[in-house]
């Protein structure tokens, strides 16, 4: 199974405003600015991802989000583990062996795309790519090397809001296990019901933790 990579996907991370050259901040300022314009442009998605951890085993399932603060990763049947943010904390819920753990929404890299009155500028900076139709956007912190790395990867699509598409992302740990989320199927605008994002608490005094 995949939890130590996932975790370290997932987990809180610090982050910290990167130092660029006048001129190549302006150009990451103006992706930045299209990249919140996408998070307040999204009010609700659904897509397929596959997750793929450092040997190349892959596990799928399905994503959903609505704004503000709403996710759920629903994992291939099979596979005992769910990740959920309410709003307020992002759970990762293992029922295989009944373990729970949560961190502020506020506080994990995925809060970029989940709260529209963040400011990326301030958190995330744009790593060149070489094609100038995939914007990449990393958030990490120097000095919590622990923390990792995640990266978090969008297509320039013009039918898409604010002219970009939520490819996925990249996660690096500090002993360098890269698990990768790849999205496809994308859909906007659908009509997401605010139970999506409950969940059964596993643990044996908990059941009412998860709504």
């Amino acid at each position: 199974m995949k939890r130590i990579s996932l975790a370290l996907a997932m987990a809180p991370v610090a982050l910290a405003l990167p130092i660029a050259m006048p001129a190549i901040a302006q150009a990451d300022q103006s992706d930045l600015t299209k990249v919140n314009a996408y998070v307040r442009a999204v009010t609700t998605m659904t897509a397929d991802f596959t997750q793929t951890d450092r040997n190349g085993q892959n596990l799928t399932g399905q994503l959903t989000i609505k704004q503000p603060g709403k996710i759920r990763f629903q994992y291939q049947k099979g596979v005992p583990l769910l990740i959920v943010g309410d709003g307020k904390a992002l759970t990762m819920i293992d029922y295989e062996v009944r373990q729970v753990q949560r961190w502020p929404i506020g506080n994990s890299p995925l809060g970029a795309l989940l709260d529209p009155s963040k400011d990326l500028s301030k958190f995330g900076k744009v790593v060149p790519t070489g094609d100038p139709s995939i914007l990449s956007v990393e958030a990490r912190d120097p000095k919590r090397p622990e923390f990792g790395t995640i990266t978090m990867i969008f297509k320039r699509n013009v039918a898409s809001p604010a002219g970009l598409q939520l490819y996925g992302w990249v996660a690096l740990d500090s002993q360098n296990n890269r698990t990768a989320v790849r999205l496809t199927n994308q859909r906007y605008g659908v009509t997401v019901a605010d139970s999506a994002f409950r969940w059964t608490d596993p643990r044996p005094r908990g059941r009412s933790a998860g709504g």
